[in-house]
């Protein structure tokens, strides 16, 4: 008799991208829309109501070389 299972699982990341050209960078207004923007996609994405707190965890940020990304990633198991 088989102790295990298996299953597939399909994860999605959406992403922000703010230009942060050198030699100045990104402007603020930029990534607060681009930070505002993916809030309300993750609060849409995860059923939350709009005026929610976001974990800590929420969303992700990387720096590129010419860019800051903002992301979250869901998954969603195969039928």
């Amino acid at each position: 008799m088989a102790t295990w299972t298996w299953r597939t699982v399909t994860s999605t990341r959406r992403e922000w991208e703010v230009p942060a050209a050198e030699p100045w960078g990104a402007f603020l207004g930029d990534i607060r829309g681009a930070l505002l923007a993916a809030s309300i996609a993750y609060r849409e994405a995860h059923g939350l109501p709009e005026d929610a707190p976001l974990t800590d965890d929420a969303l992700r940020f990387k720096v590129t070389d010419d860019a800051i990304l903002i992301s979250f990633t869901t998954e969603t198991p195969a039928p």
